[in-house]
């Protein structure tokens, strides 16, 4: 055999062994980083449900294993558990992720023969009846807006369910009443129908997309599913009158502001109060006053408006997710 036999037939047991071990091994290597990619971009499931408490359909959003700590959303005004859409699938790969609408929100319903009176002592109390039937014994809460005075009341009536608490834009104190309110503050000292237009007014589709981009640095972050989702829900027959009558009912949340904080002075729970600073409802000093009642209360504020969730998500669930290892489990 010459030499260039000698060499093209050792080449050849060369792509005979070694290239297919190093194919296999390649292969290996390739399956290993597919399942790691695999595992890192699994987005959970999130499920769709209904059930009957309190004579009341609650539509509820969940995610998450069964057998996880449990985390309570709780959404605001005008809005409902869409708001939670990006925020639940970043939790529920470690926790279970429970976002219910409250009475006159979303796709709960409320038979008409109900007559269900629109308060916020009636939105705790049928959502604490949803936390029985569902035997959610301990949770940590996320409130935001009108989640905060009815989370609050959870927490009030049963301290040890509650064990830890993130507070999104969801005041307990006066000093976080912003100028927005002006309105609706002159709507509580005289409940005249007059007054009641007036506030009715600021209902529209074009004030409810306001609420959303005010005080945000670049408006164009915002998507429109989310305002034009609320103005249509809002604009079922009677919606916005069951809006003005729990505008009217904010009042005594107020009232109620010093058994919030006597609250936080009790129990102390963990605290996140993390909070759009530009917010012209629900302003700064709100947030910082937790640390004055609660040492365990830690404050973050973010630079955006009211729903900062549409333009921090990533933010928010990485700061709760820091927030929850260590106060949840």
């Amino acid at each position: 055999m010459n030499r260039r036999n000698f060499v093209a037939g050792s080449s050849l047991l060369a792509l005979a062994g070694a290239v297919p071990a190093v194919f296999a091994e390649t292969t290996v290597e390739q399956s290993k980083e597919g399942k790691l990619m695999a595992e890192k971009t699994h987005v959970p499931h999130t499920s769709i449900h209904r059930i009957e408490v309190d004579g009341v359909n609650v539509f509820y959003r969940e995610a998450g294993p069964a057998d996880a700590p449990v985390v309570l959303l709780l959404h605001g005004f005008p809005t409902s558990s869409f708001q939670y859409r990006e925020l639940i699938p970043r939790l529920a790969d470690r926790y279970h992720v429970i976002a219910p609408d409250l009475p006159g929100f979303g796709f709960t319903e409320v038979p008409e023969g109900r007559h269900y009176t629109y308060t916020f002592d009636a939105l705790a109390k049928t959502i604490m009846a949803f936390t029985d039937a569902l035997h959610l014994k301990h949770y940590a809460l996320y409130v935001f807006d009108y989640g905060a005075p009815t989370g609050f009341r959870l927490a009030m009536a049963h301290p040890e369910r509650v064990t830890a608490i993130v507070s999104q834009n969801g005041n307990a104190y006066e000093e976080g009443l912003g100028d927005a309110w002006a309105p609706i503050q002159r709507y509580w000292r005289e409940p005249t129908s007059e007054n009641r237009e007036k506030v009715r007014a600021a209902l529209s589709p074009e004030e409810l997309r306001s609420q959303y981009i005010d005080g945000v640095p670049n408006p164009e972050r915002i998507a429109p599913e989310m305002y034009t989702l609320d103005a249509a829900l809002l604009a079922r027959p009677g919606n916005i009158d069951i809006q003005l009558d729990l505008f009217l009912d904010y009042a005594n949340n107020v009232k109620l502001y010093p058994a919030f904080q006597e609250y936080f002075r009790k129990s102390k729970p963990p605290l996140l109060a993390i909070w759009g600073k530009h917010d012209p409802f629900f302003i700064p000093p709100g947030a910082e006053a937790y640390k004055r009642d609660n040492p365990n209360a830690t404050v973050e504020l973010l630079d955006t408006g009211h729903f900062a969730l549409e333009t921090h998500v990533e933010e928010i669930s990485s700061a709760m997710r820091d927030f929850l290892a260590k106060n949840r489990g």
